[in-house]
């Protein structure tokens, strides 16, 4: 889900092998020489055609081996995208924001939250593994002008829920019900905490958005319209941009980027070639009435970010914005 503030959305041939010339004054040499080189082509491109021809004779294991590592290898650029992706993908959350359609009899009453017709699905989002103890920070993907988190925030019917997706350090998925610990709507961030009991947790690696240039590569990694773990790349395409916050006031130095960020990866990290964090996507300008992403999408700073969270982890939510 998105929201929409005047047009702005919260939310990487074989070489073939190189014949040194011998140098000689002789016209003869040279000549040898060309002819072997020909010949020795010649029995190159002749040799997968007289392979047909005697079907009983066994291929080099070298030329399969080449063949094979041909194939398996990737470029170094793509190599090392899909890395940054496999080590940071499994402290990277799917965060659902789902309503009861009945009041639980007692506040202690387990609810089983398997999305039918009791479960409906309000929103989705992305968030981040924050520390091992279970704090997952996050900015839910929004609608119009609500906040998934701030709909299960300023809920006084006890019919909103928080469901999370996550994967443990092992690698296994698994599922747990969120509950808020704080929020500050002035730089869009809130906090949420998952009972992990026996799950260990992977942490992102924070980095530092202060040292960032304009053109530096960056990934956005999050859920985009429900489609999970998925990894956008561009570059850093402005910095200490000005973009309005949920209670209408403006969270400034923001980082601008092409990275694709779209409804659901909103709360999920944008990191840098190192796998660590810069900053936490949130918005997006679209083309007014169609819900395309124009290329122009929106960080928060992590730099922001770290100032922010540790005190909505001790502390809460400011008194000024409880509801």
């Amino acid at each position: 889900m998105v929201a929409v503030v005047n047009s702005l959305q919260f939310v990487p041939t074989p070489i073939p092998p190189q014949i040194s010339s011998l140098s000689s004054s002789s016209s003869n040499k040279g000549i040898l020489t060309r002819r072997s080189t020909i010949l020795f082509t010649a029995a190159s491109v002749l040799a997968p055609y007289l392979q047909l021809l005697h079907p009983n004779s066994k291929p080099s294991l070298s030329s399969h081996s080449a063949i094979a590592q041909q194939q398996d290898e990737l470029d170094p650029d793509e190599d090392h995208v899909v890395r940054l992706f496999q080590d940071t993908s499994p402290s990277v959350v799917f965060i659902k924001d789902l309503e009861l359609a009945k009041t639980p009899k007692s506040s202690s009453e387990e609810v089983m939250l398997i999305e039918d017709e009791n479960v409906k699905v309000e929103g989705t989002g992305s968030g981040f593994i924050w520390d091992k103890f279970g704090h997952i920070v996050g900015i839910p993907s929004l609608v119009t002008n609500y906040h998934v988190v701030e709909k299960l925030a300023t809920d006084r019917s006890g019919l909103q829920r928080c469901k999370v997706f996550l994967v443990d350090a092992k690698g296994n998925s698994f599922s747990r019900e969120a509950k808020i610990v704080g929020f500050d709507p002035a730089y869009d961030l809130a906090v949420l905490k998952v009972d992990v009991e026996g799950s260990e947790l992977k942490p992102v690696i924070l980095g530092t958005s202060r040292d960032l240039h304009v053109g530096q590569s960056c990934f956005a990694i999050g859920n985009p319209y429900g489609y999970e773990d998925t990894l956008t790349t561009g570059v850093v395409s402005g910095l200490g941009r000005e973009i309005p916050s949920p209670n209408g006031q403006a969270i400034r130095g923001a980082i601008q980027t092409d990275a694709a960020i779209n409804s659901g990866n909103s709360g999920g990290p944008l990191i840098d070639s190192y796998g660590h964090v810069i900053g936490v996507n949130t918005a997006t300008f679209t083309r007014k009435g169609t819900g395309v992403s124009s290329g122009v999408n929106f960080a928060i700073p992590i730099d922001t970010v770290v100032r922010t969270i540790p005190s909505l982890i001790v502390y809460g939510t400011p008194y000024k914005d409880r509801y």
